[in-house]
């Protein structure tokens, strides 16, 4: 576990800045929202179907919330989610796992383990809202655990059966690890070793290794000079010679370029539209060819196709963690009602939320010193 003294916290006083916890928050919700509405239009279509429904829709380009369209997917499948007809961020499991990632760490702070992680979702997340590794890992832990692991008892089988399954290098574990870095400012190693945990129930290699790199992107963004230090810094937390770290390299190289999207479909042609490398690369595309523009980074990662809601809930909480303004046509349809599907849970405020992300970071601080 990585040890900050507490005259290394005194020197740098706290890290914790509410305003850019609210941002992160603010900028994964609506990101998420933004590309609710095409994720099964790309599964089914391809980027090419995205674009030509969003020219079709005059909304190229994508600057603002999803239009619907006559009988079209987006119209029919995710209505609530479409410009125009948004009151509140509808549930999502991206989200939802954002929320568990905060009420996980409230219980055990920075001694969580990933059997806490394991119990969280039997008691938490319903079955039927996990999807591909998840899925395949609640299965597994149903079908070998003992009766009593729910409860705090040893899990009665190696817990690391759980991620041997098809899907654990897909996109999963990298969508659960945002608010690992949130709570972790300026300690990226931290926030790794929080999303490691959290990612291995399901994931293996660069399944894994995606996740920690955007925790640590996200711990990196509020204490570095810039986007380029802070990806230096989260590369650091992943082996260099990983599939995740070549897709780092490869959205960066390709920042800025017009064809650059295109190049990075055409790299990674043979991959599941829910792999964690595709989809990181496209994520590092649009962060660093829009650094400092909200509004463009989540536009051109939701129009680039793939897991759209994922990689625009991961875009908008990172540029937010950056300090980068989140215009306000983002954020005041939703009225800062966010839904999630979690048991014993239908939603949550905004403000609710930011405050405990606050109040859990600056505990986190404390107990490092």
């Amino acid at each position: 576990m990585e040890v900050v003294t507490s005259a290394a916290i005194s020197t740098l006083g706290s890290r914790v800045d509410p305003a850019l916890i609210r941002s992160a928050w603010a900028g994964r919700v609506s990101g998420c929202l933004l590309g609710k509405p095409l994720e099964v239009l790309s599964f089914r279509t391809g980027r090419q179907g995205v674009l030509a429904y969003l020219e079709a829709a005059g909304a190229l380009p994508l600057r603002d919330y999803v239009p619907a369209t006559g009988e079209s997917l987006p119209a029919r499948l995710e209505p609530d989610s479409c410009r125009g007809r948004i009151t509140r961020a509808e549930p999502d499991d991206d989200i939802n796992y954002t929320v568990l990632a905060l009420l996980l760490l409230e219980q055990h702070g920075l001694e969580l383990k990933t059997e806490d992680v394991a119990r969280a979702w039997l008691r938490r997340v319903p079955a039927g809202r996990t999807w591909t590794a998840e899925r395949a890992a609640y299965r597994v832990l149903l079908e070998n655990m003992d009766d009593e692991f729910v409860n705090g008892a040893d899990p009665g089988f190696d817990l690391d059966q759980c991620a041997d399954n098809a899907f654990n290098e897909w996109i999963g574990g990298q969508i659960r690890a945002d608010l690992y870095g949130w709570v972790t400012p300026g300690q990226p190693a931290l926030a790794a070793r929080f999303a490691t945990r959290d990612a291995r129930l399901s994931h293996r290699g660069d399944g894994i290794f995606a996740a920690a790199f955007i925790a640590a992107l996200a711990a990196a963004l509020p204490a570095a000079r810039d986007l380029d230090a802070a990806l230096d810094e989260a590369l650091v937390q992943i082996p260099g010679d990983s599939g995740a770290a070549e897709a780092v390299h490869r959205g960066r190289q390709l920042a800025g370029e017009p064809a650059g999207c295109e190049e990075l479909h055409r790299l990674y042609a043979g991959l599941s539209p829910v792999h964690a490398l595709n989809n990181l690369a496209l994520v590092v595309w649009s962060l660093c060819s829009h650094p400092h523009d909200f509004s463009a980074a989540v536009g051109e990662v939701v129009s680039g196709g793939w897991d759209t809601d994922s990689n625009g809930a991961t875009v908008g909480g990172l540029s937010g963690i950056a300090g980068n303004a989140i215009p306000a046509h983002w954020t005041q349809p939703w009225n800062g009602r966010i839904a999630v599907t979690l048991a014993g849970q239908e939603e949550w405020q905004l403000e609710t939320l930011v405050e405990k992300t606050v109040n859990l970071a600056r505990q986190l601080e404390e107990a490092r010193c």
